[in-house]
């Protein structure tokens, strides 16, 4: 079970997003109200470091237990069962999707094959050999292609090219399959990231999102990364679009968190201190993003990446207290961002509870006095 750490952000729509993180030192020293070893978060019930779940951003069991089982016994049947029996056009499914493709990726990483060795992800294959008009089968295949290229070939080369053509045409296919899906063409926005899509081709893509999931944020995230390349990290850009995104969420939906996301995005790697992220900007998106929170169901798949989100700038901007409350909801999983970008994403998740537990108590907070 080891694969599926990178899944929720490696992924989490093809991201790959800028590696900004410091070393924990340097950033104790400049964030911490005092050495994070002095709190102990054990006291608050979180879990030790080594207990972390680095592979996904919150609980999915049944994802995990069908994971499991099919990588045990190699047959596919349990997944395709289980996107079946997904919403299509919810958060869930697409997170879904990117962790079979995940699984199925690695594990041919892993054993590539040979003469004499079946290679990894083998039963993604028998998947499409024997069910080729399943809907969920023809999502994966196309999201695994993307992850592929992304993953062994060169942004550039002829062969990352050749995988993404070969994503491309796998997206159209399973689009035939499911015309009201719009995993499809979600799993296209990376593409459209990696073989530069012009912007009328990228609008027309996006389109056919917005009419099948108007409100579906692991859509926005990806499309996000588009423009933030498209246009050599237009800043400006960037932040229209994920306003844009926020102003016309619907009640309950985490597309308010968006232009936290873009500030992330963007965030200088030379500024570190606290002062830029008290400032106007930082504040009005994080203020955004507590107010998505609060107004989203509690089941909403997209919640615990805001949450983690919220974290690092929380406790980047000294705001213990509401670091904390946080803290609370999506402790024991971390496999989201920030943390993915870390080589240890429980370390780097442990580092930022420690600071904010410090803080906390720094400023007369304990383990009484925080709500559960």
């Amino acid at each position: 079970m080891e694969i599926l750490w990178v899944l929720m952000a490696l992924v989490m729509m093809g991201f790959v997003l800028i590696p900004f993180l410091r070393r924990r030192r340097g950033m104790i020293e400049q964030v911490s109200p005092g050495h994070p070893d002095a709190a102990d978060p054990a006291t608050y019930g979180f879990l030790r470091e080594e207990e972390l779940d680095i592979r996904m951003p919150g609980p999915d069991q049944d994802l995990l237990d069908v994971l499991d089982l099919v990588q045990r016994t190699q047959d596919y049947r349990a997944a395709m069962q289980l996107l079946a029996g997904t919403e299509i056009t919810g958060e869930l499914r697409w997170q879904r999707v990117q962790a079979f493709a995940g699984a199925a990726s690695l594990e041919l990483q892993q054993r590539p094959g040979g003469v004499s060795e079946t290679p990894g992800g083998q039963w993604l294959r028998v998947w499409r050999a024997e069910h080729p008009k399943d809907a969920g089968g023809a999502a994966v295949h196309a999201e695994f292609l993307v992850q592929q290229a992304w993953r062994t070939s060169t942004r550039g080369t002829d062969e990352f090219r050749i995988i993404m053509e070969e994503a491309k045409d796998a997206c159209g296919q399973a689009a035939l399959v499911s015309p009201g899906d719009p995993v499809p063409y979600i799993v296209e926005l990376s593409v459209a990231r990696g073989l530069a899509y012009p912007q009328p081709e990228f609008e027309q893509l996006w389109l056919k999102i917005l009419d099948r999931a108007p409100a579906h944020m692991g859509a926005h995230l990806a499309a996000l990364h588009y423009w933030c390349e498209k246009w050599h990290g237009s800043r400006e850009l960037a932040n229209s679009f994920a306003e844009a995104a926020a102003a016309r969420a619907p009640q309950g939906s985490l597309l308010a968190a968006m232009p936290l996301f873009a500030v992330f995005e963007h965030l200088p790697e030379v500024n570190l201190v606290s002062s830029f992220y008290q400032s106007e900007v930082v504040e009005k998106a994080i203020h955004g993003a507590l107010f998505a929170v609060h107004a989203a169901r509690p089941d909403d798949p997209m919640l615990a990446h805001v949450r983690h989100l919220l974290v690092f700038f929380l406790v980047r901007a000294e705001r213990w207290s509401e670091a904390m409350n946080q803290l609370i909801h999506i402790d024991g999983h971390v496999g989201a961002l920030p943390w993915t970008l870390s080589p240890d994403p429980a370390a780097e998740f442990a580092v930022y509870r420690a600071l904010a537990v410090a803080g906390y108590e720094a400023n007369g907070g304990s383990p009484a006095s925080l709500p559960h």
